[in-house]
């Protein structure tokens, strides 16, 4: 099975930046689409973006729209999340998993342990 492992996460301050990186297993991992999701408490299972392994296509939430950018580096078998302009509403345990082509929801097959971000002053 293709192992996932989220890095990046930590403390930032408001209007801050991070950036996740997803690293997979497998030398197949170009052929999955790859998914961030969030998780706060008291709050249900966000997709926060998503991004296809053929074509690129990309996925925001509207939440995070023109502030996060998912990229993938197949050569790597990284896939990253850049958040920038923070806010403490971003606040979560960030997962990364293996998602559908064409629609940003886990198929199930991979997902990692999380990794925390919290934005907070």
């Amino acid at each position: 099975q293709l192992q996932l492992v989220e890095s990046g996460g930590g403390l930032v301050q408001p209007g801050g930046s991070l950036r996740l990186s997803c690293a997979a297993s497998k030398f197949t991992f170009d052929y999955y689409a790859i998914g961030w999701f969030r998780q706060a408490p008291g709050k249900e299972r966000e997709g926060v973006s998503c991004i296809s392994s053929s074509d690129g296509s990309t996925y925001y939430a509207d939440s995070v729209k023109g502030r996060f950018t998912i990229s993938r580096d197949n050569a790597k078998n990284t896939v990253y999340l850049q958040m920038n302009s923070l806010k403490p509403e971003d606040t979560a345990v960030y997962y990364c998993a293996t998602a559908y082509q064409t629609m940003c929801v886990p198929n199930g097959a991979s997902w990692g342990q999380g990794t925390q971000v919290t934005v907070s002053s």
